[in-house]
């Protein structure tokens, strides 16, 4: 009977060692993005960079989980395709606009195209120009907000239009080439 209780005991002390270095498994952090933009409207009037004659207006508007970018640039080359970026810095005073510094990258993610995978919260996909060599903007750009100063707010930043197309790979700015034009985005309600 001694042995029997020995044996019971025993085996409920491994049980409960067991238990007790049982590893648990860790929960992915996710960095959490705000979503609440709290201006209304922004608008990026892009005036010409790097000897271009590139220039236009694009208006931004809060809708679901980021920005909803609508607008016009002409003075492009008849049907071509551009790269379209949200820079760092609201600086667009350089002749070549490298004053805005670097794309707009809050969460240090790789270059690539939105909605493909990891990218900057400032990349979107390429603009193409019609015959007339103008682009029509119709971009919604998710995990960015309007006002309010949280890291992914990108009131006061740059918006640039690139000479070339964005392969969506090249680090950290997809090969994109010169910027032809620049505008800073400008909160207006």
């Amino acid at each position: 009977m001694y042995m029997r209780i020995a044996l019971l005991a025993a085996a409920s002390a491994l049980a409960l060692a067991a238990c007790s270095t049982t590893p648990s498994t860790p929960k992915a952090s996710t960095p959490d993005i705000p979503t609440t933009s709290t201006a209304k409207q922004a608008i990026a009037v892009l005036a010409s960079a790097s000897a271009s004659r590139v220039s236009g207006s694009v208006t931004l508007v809060p809708m679901g989980k980021g920005l909803h970018l609508t607008g016009e640039i002409g003075g492009l080359p008849a049907n071509s395709t551009h790269a379209f970026h949200i820079h760092e810095k609201g600086d667009c005073s350089a002749a070549d606009a490298s004053s805005a510094g670097p794309h707009f990258n809050p969460f240090n993610a790789a270059h690539g195209k939105a909605g493909s995978g990891a990218h900057h919260a400032g990349d979107m996909n390429n603009l193409t120009a019609d015959a007339e060599g103008v682009a029509k903007i119709n971009v919604h750009l998710e995990g960015v907000t309007l006002g309010g100063g949280a890291v992914n707010d990108v009131s006061g930043r740059a918006l640039i239009v690139h000479a070339a197309a964005d392969d969506y790979a090249s680090q950290p700015a997809g090969n994109a080439g010169a910027r032809v034009a620049c505008g800073i985005i400008k909160v207006t309600q």
